[in-house]
């Protein structure tokens, strides 16, 4: 099963791979054509310059200067500024007029131009020097930008997706939790409720006090929680303020006396009482899933230790047990839907273990520690009535 989760986890990096190498292309193929652009512009600069020259050191007009006039007029995009060899700036072009009186726009304009390109020098009359200043057309701006805009959308398309499935998954998830659980409840019902009859029948049969009778009675009243447990699986349960100590020591008792003498149970526990919001049936099946996922880390024979305390806000409960570890790249898939390293199960256990104690308990549980081979200890956290 973990094996499906690793697969899942690559098939998540493959895509993210493809979405950076597309990216990349499309920043690489934009990056193209602004250079290409760029490079034509200049020319058509460098060329709207030597029109002025010819322009500026012509003695009259003739048909030729009525070419250049047009070279001069396609220029309708780029901004341009002339200056003089002491940059006193002489004209302008392609810069909005509103904008060119204010004070200092010009200036601040042929500052960016020169830190974008160099100048054009032109040499109008012998001895008279001048510059042509110019800067990147607004097409030609908005498409450097424009593979990192088209990359940032993307991107927001991409999470909002992402989320959308994975409401879309929870939600199906849910779905198919609350089916399966009240489905559980109804299959479980006419059994039980004929072992109940076939109880109250052997107890007439049999001697008051019999030990057999009282544990077949409890197993009886069990099998009626967890049938609760099921049908209330999609209702918000009821949370009551509980003594803590008491559910471990009731939770863990039962368990502790249905397994094989082997397995050792040992608790640490406060002498002031500790008091949670808690569901004591749901309670339960949490303690009943992680000492039943402990006792299978064992095989059969180890110890398990039950240890509480508190912090400022939450209670905090430890479950530790003596079987063989779980690695550390496990310790957040082992609580996904379908993972177990069983040969056996659905890998369910741990999943609901989670939803009870963070979605209806408002708690959080993780793996503190484990080392292949020593052991494994989970950590509850509870917040305090």
């Amino acid at each position: 099963m973990l094996s499906i989760y690793y697969k899942k986890n690559n098939w998540k990096l493959v895509l993210l791979v493809v979405a950076i190498v597309i990216g990349g292309l499309s920043l690489y193929y934009t990056n193209r054509v602004v250079e290409n652009i760029a490079n034509q512009e200049k020319k058509k600069v460098e060329l709207w310059a030597r029109a002025t020259k010819e322009i500026s050191s012509a003695d009259e007009f003739d048909s030729n200067q009525e070419f250049l006039l047009d070279i001069l007029r396609e220029n309708d995009n780029i901004p341009v500024i002339l200056t003089d060899d002491s940059l006193n700036i002489i004209s302008y072009l392609n810069i909005d007029p509103k904008h060119a009186v204010n004070p200092g726009f010009l200036e601040n304009q042929l500052v960016v131009m020169r830190s974008q390109h160099d100048p054009i020098t032109i040499e109008p009359f012998e001895g008279l020097v001048q510059y042509i200043y110019y800067k990147d057309s607004d097409l030609l701006y908005q498409l450097r930008y424009y593979p990192y805009f088209q990359l940032a959308v993307i991107s927001i398309f991409l999470l909002v997706s992402y989320f959308a499935f994975s409401l879309s998954r929870r939600y199906e998830q849910d779905f198919l939790w609350v089916g399966m659980a009240k489905e559980t409840a109804h299959q479980l019902g006419t059994p039980i409720s004929s072992l109940m009859a076939w109880h109250e029948y052997m107890k007439a049969t049999t001697p008051e006090g019999d030990e057999m009778m009282e544990e077949v009675a409890k197993d009886l009243d069990r099998l009626q929680v967890i049938t609760e447990r099921f049908s209330k699986i999609g209702s918000v349960p009821v949370l009551e303020n509980d003594n803590l100590q008491q559910t471990l020591e009731q939770g863990v008792g039962y368990m502790a006396r249905r397994v094989s003498d082997k397995v050792k149970f040992s608790f640490a526990l406060p002498e002031n009482e500790i008091r949670v919001a808690l569901n004591k049936p749901l309670f339960d099946w949490v303690l009943e899933n992680l000492i039943k996922n402990a006792l299978d880390a064992m095989n059969g024979s180890g110890n398990i230790h039950i240890a509480l305390k508190t912090s400022s806000k939450n209670a905090i409960i430890d479950i530790s047990d003596s079987g063989k570890g779980i690695p550390k790249s496990q310790f957040q898939a082992i609580f996904k839907p379908g993972i177990t390293t069983r040969k056996r199960g659905w890998g369910l256990g741990l999943t609901l273990v989670k939803r009870i104690v963070e979605k209806y308990h408002k708690g959080k549980i993780f793996v503190k520690e484990s080392e292949p081979g020593k052991g494994t200890t989970f950590r509850i956290l509870l917040p305090l009535a």
